[in-house]
């Protein structure tokens, strides 16, 4: 695995896994909290675990492969557009949440649908919960997964795979230790800001390597990414204002009618 190594392009870097990788994990804790509560929590947890292990060994198998084996410009053209795509969807979210057209991740009700549809499954088992098991590892897996793009477009583009799977890590450790905490009161976590914030910088990211990767010189070398999360926030800021302002007026006009 690469050698660490930490400068500004490292540190956005490690702030945009680590945000990215918590959203992920709540919604993973959200799984694994339903199928402990509905199912017991020796297979919730043994699920859970097992998932994060294989998800380990995917990062350490492919990571080095693919640093290794594919020239770096043509990695980050490729890893660029896959950044762009997913900031671009998570800031699409975002936005629509953010502006009332799409309503607000709630965790408190995914949870309650989850312990509804594992109490109606078929009876818990007296030793380990096969269904128990099977649902925490489906939940922490697929969550993960895309923890793991994320940690190996950005960590091997910038040769900074250790960081990347640090921040990955750290984030999944405060998060399951909020999680034995809180339990159930994950609610409060404004997911919606968090992913607006990823959002920013994965579109940063993928515009930064693409231009690199396609010959692009940036004024600045890596100080260029902050300068491209504010051009970015700024953007973001007036279509959301633009948006509220769309939304009051339809709002207005649907009253005067049922005044009318």
């Amino acid at each position: 695995m690469d050698v660490v190594r930490v400068d500004s392009s490292a540190i956005v870097l490690m702030v945009a896994v680590f945000l990215a990788s918590a959203v992920e994990m709540i919604e993973a804790l959200t799984i694994v909290v339903a199928a402990g509560v509905s199912r017991g929590w020796r297979s919730a947890l043994e699920g859970g675990a097992a998932a994060i292990v294989v998800l380990g060994v995917l990062v350490a198998a492919l990571g080095p492969a693919i640093v290794r084996w594919v020239p770096i410009n043509s990695l980050r053209v490729v890893v660029g557009a896959i950044l762009l795509v997913f900031g671009l969807q998570w800031l699409r979210k975002a936005v629509l949440r953010a502006t009332g057209y799409k309503p607000k991740h709630d965790e408190n009700a995914i949870f309650a649908k989850q312990v509804e549809d594992l109490e109606g499954r078929e009876p818990r088992s007296s030793g380990r919960d096969p269904v128990g098991f099977a649902v925490a590892f489906k939940g922490v897996f697929l969550e993960g997964v895309e923890v793991v793009i994320i940690v190996l477009t950005l960590g091997t583009t910038d040769h900074n795979l250790g960081l990347a799977a640090l921040a990955a890590a750290a984030a999944a450790v405060i998060v399951a230790a909020i999680g034995v905490v809180v339990a159930r009161q994950l609610a409060g976590v404004p997911e919606n800001t968090m992913k607006m914030a990823v959002g920013l910088m994965l579109v940063s990211f993928g515009s930064f390597w693409s231009g690199e990767g396609i010959g692009v010189r940036w004024p600045g070398s890596d100080l260029a990414i902050p300068v491209l999360v504010a051009l970015y926030g700024a953007v973001t800021f007036i279509v959301v204002r633009a948006l509220n302002a769309q939304k009051a007026r339809e709002t207005r006009k649907v009253g005067r009618a049922e005044l009318a």
